[in-house]
């Protein structure tokens, strides 16, 4: 039945065209004349609620594609990013949507790939994130002038990114030393060889210790690597603790979707490293004084599960010279962060601009 629903196609009632996912009109809608089609929220969703998966057993097996995110799918692999792009079987692609290299080859679909069972719908449309991009391309002021006059947005593509989110429990035992401050009288020679009193800071080192206990929830890793990883983290979060929806093939109509390439092993490792970050902060932030050294921590972890979902992100790719950059909107909460290269020239009249200034006012001062 799962099969039937991710094959179910959505015909124009008034042109026949395949009604894609508009996110301006939060609706199914044909690309071609407009027409919004009847469709109410979750009917094709695969799963009344959306589950918790427990990380130790799903680590120890595999699952199948039997949401259909795969099926009646063409796989791409880009030979110089390595991103996995999956998209409608109609669409010709020329080039790769995470870095606009030509070199793309077919894939098969992996035996065992973990498929996604929510996602967030994406609610920025296209048109207001063009706007965005071409404010932000008129705002870098070191960029080339001619990067400024293209204002590139042909390159702009709606992609669905694979994430894994992580819950977990944790209890928490820490030692540190404790420093408190205190002060001390002391006497110096000062230039002229008179004696002066001036207080001077001590610390007292204490021995201290303690206990937290700290719940995780939607602990997210990105699984792509087609978006630079600094990027993506800039536009970051997404809200995926009240906003996810189940997954529902309606929404990734028209889109394309990556699969994922860092799995949920390595993504769990990664998970578990941020957790022992988060950790060690809240502990340090719970031992007494003024200052703290030698701070040491002993976490143990119950309850770790999982989800494997889709986030939407607009993407733009464009050479300029011998590099490649990104410009990244979070197709979610519209926050955006770019790459762009430097105009070495107006960083050059720019110094010189401000050396000048503090000449003339080094001039000014001695006359």
């Amino acid at each position: 039945m799962a099969e039937v629903s991710a094959l179910k196609k959505h015909p124009c009632p008034q042109c026949g065209g395949d009604a894609e996912w508009n996110a301006a009109k939060q609706a199914l809608a044909c690309p071609f004349c407009g027409t919004v089609l009847p469709w109410s929220d979750g009917e094709n969703a695969l799963g009344a609620s959306i589950v918790e998966h427990d990380l130790e057993e799903s680590l120890a097996s595999s699952s199948n594609d039997a949401h259909g995110l795969l099926a009646e799918k063409k796989s791409v692999k880009c030979e110089s990013c390595q991103a996995i792009s999956i998209f409608d079987p109609d669409r010709a692609a020329q080039r790769c949507d995470f870095c606009g290299s030509p070199s793309i080859v077919p894939v098969e679909a992996l035996d065992g790939a973990i498929t996604p069972e929510s996602l967030l719908p994406v609610v920025i449309p296209e048109t207001q994130v063009r706007d965005m991009l071409r404010k932000w391309y008129g705002s870098r002021w070191f960029a080339p002038t001619k990067l400024k006059r293209a204002a590139l947005t042909d390159t702009l593509h709606g992609i669905y990114l694979p994430y894994w989110t992580f819950d977990a429990h944790v209890d928490a035992s820490w030692t540190a030393e404790s420093g408190y401050y205190y002060y001390e009288s002391e006497t110096y020679q000062d230039s002229n060889g008179k004696t002066q009193t001036r207080q001077v800071q001590r610390t007292r080192w204490e021995d201290s210790s303690g206990e937290i206990s700290h719940f995780f929830d939607d602990d997210a890793v990105p699984g792509t690597v087609g978006v630079h990883t600094a990027l993506l983290r800039k536009v970051e979060p997404f809200p995926t603790i009240s906003d996810l929806k189940p997954y529902d093939p309606v929404y990734i109509r028209g889109w394309t979707v990556e699969r994922y390439q860092v799995d949920l092993g390595q993504a769990s490792e990664v998970s578990k490293q941020q957790m022992d970050a988060t950790v060690y902060q809240l502990c340090s932030r719970e031992v007494p004084g003024d200052t703290q050294r030698n701070l040491q921590v002993d976490s143990t972890y119950q309850g770790r599960t999982f989800k494997h979902i889709l986030v939407p992100v607009w993407l733009t790719t464009y050479t300029y010279g011998p590099k490649s950059f990104q410009v990244v909107v979070n197709g979610y909460t519209g926050k955006m962060a770019g790459e762009f290269p430097l105009s070495w020239v107006k960083i050059m009249f720019a110094i010189l601009a401000v050396l000048l200034v503090i000449f003339i006012i080094v001039l000014l001062n001695q006359k």
